[in-house]
């Protein structure tokens, strides 16, 4: 009953298979391959156009990566104020840009508020030296809270994005999550919606250590090669990225364990719904699930084999946690099995 992380599941074994299948012979090294040409192009026809693909080891690396290619002295990057790049990135974007800020927007529920949004940037004025100017802004999907920014809400905030001047990033650590969920295509939840750069995830949807960043705004590509290099992202061995991209997107594989993983949070969300002992904290969207449960019964289950995390209250959460309470997150993923779920649901159900 693994719950704790979708990074904490394995490969799958079509992906642990394309590995093997070219882990030997020769191959021109630095992206340059044969395996790496294809699977840009493969990155083209998934987005509908011509994209830049830079091929990265972490999510920190391609969020930080992603902004330092819009970098300005003094710059300020804007974000959800519990978003991940925020809150989980240990200070990796403001150290790879060399001192920007990242500035903490409100919204409910993971989203940034676009009334928000422009009330804020707007407070930056780009000529004023002491304060900073703004740089760009960041939005999360799907967010650290589960839930999924629509098509209409993307290009909102877009538009006020454009309006002020500033470049759109989409952290996608779970974009086939957020993108099967929408039930939409990779292009009309980026491009199409004036998203300019993409951290693209793998890792968390069945890939072993797959990552890249997508560059939509080309204009930026040969900037961002030399700063890839220079955070030490560029791989000599890339293939073995390329072969896991190779095999994540063969004949829908990717948006097959996003959609099992959906699924078995539909069923866990299900499960803690009728249960006397845990309550939803709200309605998920994707494959993230969050609720509230009596402590005590929480370290029960716990001991009984099931691993998830406790989590801290979001700041808009206007729900009561009584003070024998406490908000955990589950997180379902491509290896979840129904058996598992409903064995939770069983603890959970008295």
């Amino acid at each position: 009953m693994n719950f704790a992380s979708d990074n904490w599941a394995g490969a799958h074994p079509s992906i642990a298979a394309g590995l093997s299948a070219h882990a030997g012979g020769f191959s021109t090294a630095y992206g340059d391959g044969a395996l790496d040409q294809a699977a840009y192009q493969r990155f083209n026809e998934i987005f509908e156009r011509e994209v830049a693909v830079f091929f990265v080891a972490t999510g920190t690396a391609a969020n930080s990566l992603s902004l330092t290619a819009y970098n300005k002295s003094g710059g300020i990057s804007f974000c959800h104020r519990e978003s991940h790049v925020i809150e989980d990135e240990c200070g990796a974007p403001e150290y790879f840009t060399g001192g920007s800020r990242l500035y903490a927007v409100d919204g409910a529920l993971g989203k940034i508020d676009p009334n928000n949004l422009d009330r804020t940037v707007g407070r930056f004025a780009p000529e004023i030296v002491h304060s900073g100017r703004p740089m760009a802004v960041s939005i999360t999907q799907s967010t650290e809270v589960g839930t999924i920014y629509t098509l209409n809400e993307i290009a909102r905030i877009s538009a006020i994005a454009k309006h002020h001047k500033l470049p759109l990033h989409m952290d996608g650590a779970r974009f086939a999550n957020a993108l099967v969920a929408l039930e939409t295509t990779p292009a009309e939840m980026t491009w199409k919606g004036g998203v300019d750069i993409l951290s693209f995830g793998g890792t968390k949807n069945g890939c072993w250590c797959a990552e890249a960043i997508v560059l939509f705004d080309l204009d930026r590509a040969r900037e961002l090669a030399f700063l890839r290099k220079r955070a030490a992202q560029l791989f000599s061995k890339s293939r073995f990225i390329a072969a896991q991209f190779e095999a994540y997107f063969k004949d829908g594989l990717w948006l097959d364990t996003a959609r099992h993983a959906n699924a078995m949070a539909a069923r866990l969300a299900a499960l803690i719904e009728d249960s006397a002992s845990a309550r939803l904290a709200w309605l998920p969207q994707a494959n993230e699930v969050f609720a509230v449960m009596k402590k005590a019964k929480a370290e029960r289950v716990h001991l009984a084999g099931a691993a998830f995390y406790d989590w801290h209250k979001p700041h808009d959460f206007d729900g009561h946690i009584g003070e024998d309470e406490a908000l955990y997150r589950f997180v379902t993923s491509f290896a979840t099995t129904a058996e598992e779920v409903d064995r939770f649901g069983e603890l959970i159900a008295g």
